[in-house]
Order: structure tokens, then sequence, then C-alpha cells
């Protein structure tokens, strides 16, 4: 082995130098020996570095929203304007909310929209779907929805109705590649008339607005009043004067029209608004002849959502969808919501972009998807429809929800809230 040796001048240097840069120069020093001896050795071979697997390819899920143009009644209050994104801003938050499960099992979820008449968006629909957008949640009329369910019967497509209460759409008229996360006309007025009748008030007088809406929504009122035990102890037809609205002192005659219409009525508990586009109902409170709680369209209303809710988990997700959006969750973004994660629910469970697994799952038996109502959500087999609880509720507070206690079933408590299997007459489900 050769001998290493440092001179005179080396060696004056190590005595002079600090000792943090004499470590490193010994350090080198030290190394030299070794190094020069490496110089004759043969290179060693290279240790070989294991490359990783490749990672499976992430998959997109696709969800078109379409939303039908049409006019709408001018809301009574300026507080109650429509926002454009009314929906729309439900399925942001709900694919925001996918994506945040999605990621860690390499799924993205991404939404498009589509707005116009119904034959636009038949034709985007159809383009959208060959792309691969196979769930579809759709803001639509009731003929608008079925021209539209049926123009895709025949493709990949599951289709989320949000915007429409007909019963039609999930009885006669029902259609196998439709679903429903907006409750149903029945379903609402079965929860403000359980909540009623828990309270003991069951005698109502019943106005009843001019709209073929109006007369719907109140066939569902005297069904329920008949399921549950109320009575109606009159019915009376309002007819809308739209001039009053905006005008000067058109309050002064509303004033003294509203007690006059209700002044020789049966005695009643409540006094039951059928309004529901929403034009007249507010003029009845505080207006009628004697004191009475105005409830249906006003007053005391049933919903899907509420936006005082807090309850189960509530107050975070009121919170996240301001912050996303900066106003309040209305009940269509509730439903479109909803109807976002059961498909975030379902690719999550079973781990697959598959349409035919997920729409399958969805409509199985054994599907939930949690929705801030404190029990598991999930779809009737018969119809397609939603079971759900529904909310109770004044304009700023929640007040109860329905299903309420002591009004059972044999199977589950929420299908006593709107047309049950032996009721129905949908033959387009098989369950």
């Amino acid at each position: 082995m050769p001998i290493f040796s440092i001179g005179p001048i080396a060696r004056s240097a190590l005595m002079t130098c600090r000792k943090s840069i004499c470590g490193a120069l010994l350090s080198l020093l030290a190394l030299a020996p070794a190094a020069a001896q490496a110089a004759d050795q043969p290179a060693p071979a290279p240790i070989p570095i294991p490359v990783p697997s490749a990672q499976p390819q992430g998959v997109t899920i696709q969800v078109l929203y379409v939303k039908e143009d049409r006019e709408k009644e001018l809301p009574l209050s300026l507080l109650d304007q429509p926002s454009p994104d009314d929906g729309i801003a439900g399925a942001k938050l709900g694919i925001a909310d996918d994506n945040t499960t999605g990621r860690f099992l390499n799924q993205s979820f991404k939404l498009d929209v589509l707005e116009g008449n119904v034959d636009d968006l038949i034709k985007g629909a159809t383009e959208k779907v060959a792309a691969g957008d196979a769930f579809i949640i759709a803001d639509m009329e009731p003929d608008s929805l079925l021209k539209f369910a049926d123009a895709l019967k025949d493709k990949p497509a599951q289709i989320f109705n949000v915007g429409n209460p007909d019963d039609r759409l999930r009885e006669e008229d029902c259609r196998a590649n439709v679903m429903h996360t907006a409750p149903t006309r029945t379903m609402l007025a079965d929860a403000l008339t359980q909540y009623l009748v828990w309270k003991r008030w069951p005698k109502w007088v019943m106005v009843v607005g001019p709209s073929p809406k109006d007369q719907l929504l109140a066939d569902a009122y005297r069904r329920a009043a008949k399921k549950f035990g109320a009575k109606i102890v009159q019915e009376l037809p309002f007819k809308i004067d739209t001039g009053n609205r905006r005008a000067d002192g058109g309050y002064e005659q509303i004033q003294q029209q509203i007690p006059q219409f209700l002044q020789n009525v049966p005695d009643h508990d409540v006094v039951l608004v059928v309004d529901e586009d929403q034009v007249f109902a507010d003029y009845f409170l505080y207006r009628t002849w004697i004191p009475r709680p105005i409830v249906g369209s006003s007053g005391l209303v049933p919903s899907s959502w509420h936006p005082s809710l807090e309850l189960w988990g509530g107050t975070q997700f009121q919170n996240r969808f301001k912050k996303l959006t900066g106003r309040i969750m209305r009940n269509i973004d509730y439903d479109a919501w909803v109807a976002t994660r059961a498909i975030g629910e379902a690719a999550s469970r079973k781990q697959t972009s598959d349409f035919k697994t997920l729409r399958d799952f969805i409509h199985s038996p054994n599907f939930e998807v949690a929705a801030f109502k404190g029990v598991a959500t999930s779809f009737r087999g018969w119809n397609g429809q939603l079971r759900e609880p529904l909310i109770v509720g004044s304009q700023k507070l929640f007040v109860s929800v329905s299903p309420q206690q002591g009004f059972l079933h044999q199977f589950s408590v929420l299908d006593t809230l709107g047309i049950d299997k032996p009721e129905t007459k949908c033959n387009a489900y098989t369950q």
C-alpha cells in the first residue's frame, strides 16, 4: 500500500485553518489513497434500479346538465328573483364532491351544460352521449322531458329529472331511462299533511289558483287529506289580479280584498294556499279574516331543502355551496346535487366507469346515497323516484321533517310520502 505524506507548506496550512475547513480538507486527503487505488481497479457493475409498474389510467365520468329555456311568472317578491344558474350550481357542487372522493380512486368527473329549447337539447345531448356523457340531469317541462327521454331511449344514457314534480312522469307516463330526484306533488302534500295532522290541525280552507299546475297540486292535497284523515271544509278558487302587484296603493286593495275573501268560511284550523308558481300566495300572510296560519305555498311550506338547515352536517354543506356560488341553495340546486352525488357514489362503490354497471347499481335495492337528511336515501324500484325525508319550514327557519312520528310503513317510513308500490301505475320498471 502506498504511504501518503504531506509537505511542510501543507502542514503549515493545516495548523492555521479553521476547524471546519480543516475537517473537510482532512476528509478529502483521507479519501485520496482510496481514490488512487480505485483508479487501478475495474469499475463495478451498475446496480439495477427497479422501474415502477405503470399506474392505471384514470377514468373520466362525464355528466351533462340540460336546461330548457322557458318563460316563468315574475315572482311576487323581489327577494325571490331566480338565478341564471339555478340547478346548475347544485350540479357543480356535486361534481366537486365527486372529484374529492374520485381522486383517491383514480376517477374524475366533468360537467357539461346545455341550454335551449327541447329540440336543440335533443340534438346536443345526442352528440354528447356519443362522446361519452352517459348521465344526464334534466330541468325541463313534463312534455319536453318525455320527448327528450323517448329520443334517447335506445342510447346509453340515464336521465335524472330535477326540474319537475309531475306525478304522471313517475306513473302513467314513466320512462325506464328517467329517474327523479325532484319530489312529486304527492310527496310534498303528504309531508305537509303529516305535520298538520300531527299538530291536530286537520280542518283546512283550501284556496286554489287558476293555473293547471295549481289544479294538480290541489289534487295532491285532496288525496293527502283523505289518506291521513284531514278535512277540507271549503275550497275557494282565487283569481289573480296582477294589476295590484307593482301599483302604488295596490297593497291597500289587497289588504281589503283578502279578509273579505275569507270572511264567511266555515270554522278551520289553517288556510291552505295552493299556488305552485308563487304568484299570489304571500298575499294571504297576516291578512286573513280571523287569525289562522297560512300553509302550503306560503307560510309553512314543504320542500326538498331549506337554506337554514343546520342538522346532519347541513351547516358545512350550506357554507360550501355559498362559497362556490355566493348565494343560498334552492330546492332545484339540492335536487341536482343529489343526482350528481348518486352518480359519484355509484362510481366509487363499483370503482368503474362502465355505464351499464353504474346504471344497474343505481336502480338496485342495494344502492344508497347520503344526502344531509339524517338517513340514507335511495330510489324506488317501481317508478325511479328518490325516497327521502322532506322539510317543513317557514321562510327563514326549518320547522320539522316528514315522515312524522307515528306514521308507519311495512317496509320504509319514507314510502309514506307519495305514491306507494301497490298504487303505482308505472309499467316501465320491473322491481
